[in-house]
């Protein structure tokens, strides 16, 4: 199970500028009492704060926790153009590079998996890949007959949202689940309480993507990384927000 802080568990490679000052103890102590409250209860108000205080004093406010994910958005940005154009980053036909070591639908999916994120070993990256992986299965779910080497314009719209929230749960994982799942009544509840709060956070990314996505523009590994680090800030700002 992972630490219930990173900085004990996780490698954080964001560039020295933009490294977010270090984190002042007991950072998460108002977080922690906010998520267990809502951990035993259920109460969505407790969950609104919680995520308030993960903002805000957990991670210094949006500004700095948008540099935090800024890796998620600069992989959504990556793996839109590789949909968009057919290839993977290296130039290589993404149908032949998924089809390498097989053609069932679990091969194809890892191998999508591995040359949009290749492993480095760190915790952010695995929790980063798994994320890609949910996505890919989520978008699988909804739209049945989608082809992955030809994906449509909102079915590529739907990868990137998803995944996009999904990362950002994972690193609400990484620093709070052992929260959840110690103060919840049992492990049933434990359980139905984060797959509540994964749902709650993908609806708040989905609905900041709807908010500035801007369909008249022209689609480019840039933009589309500008698109998902805005929508993330939108999200950390509406979050930020319930503590006020």
């Amino acid at each position: 199970m992972p630490s219930d802080d990173p900085s004990e568990s996780s490698t954080d490679n964001t560039p020295d500028q933009d490294r977010p000052q270090e984190a002042p103890p007991a950072r998460f102590r108002d977080t922690r009492r906010s998520l267990g409250n809502y951990a035993r209860n259920g109460n969505s108000k407790d969950l609104r704060r919680a995520l308030g205080h993960y903002v805000r004093s957990g991670y210094g406010g949006t500004a700095t926790m948008t540099r935090r994910l800024g890796g998620t958005a600069t992989t959504a940005g990556r793996l839109s153009m590789m949909f968009q154009s057919g290839q993977t980053p290296d130039g290589t036909s993404l149908r032949d590079a998924a089809l390498a070591n097989g053609s069932d639908a679990n091969s194809v999916l890892d191998a999508i998996v591995d040359v949009s994120s290749p492993a480095d070993g760190t915790q952010d990256k695995e929790a980063s890949r798994l994320s890609i992986r949910n996505a890919l299965s989520d978008l699988l779910v909804r739209f049945p007959d989608a082809d992955l080497f030809a994906l449509t314009e909102a079915q590529r719209n739907y990868v990137i949202e998803r995944y996009a929230a999904l990362d950002m749960y994972a690193r609400f994982c990484l620093d709070l689940q052992k929260t959840v799942l110690d103060k919840a009544p049992d492990a049933v509840t434990g359980m139905r309480r984060l797959r509540y709060i994964r749902e709650f956070i993908s609806e708040q990314v989905s609905a900041a993507f709807r908010k500035i996505r801007d369909d008249n523009s022209s689609p480019t590994t840039q933009s589309i990384t500008q698109l998902a680090r805005a929508a993330l800030r939108e999200t950390l700002e509406v979050f930020e927000e319930y503590t006020s």
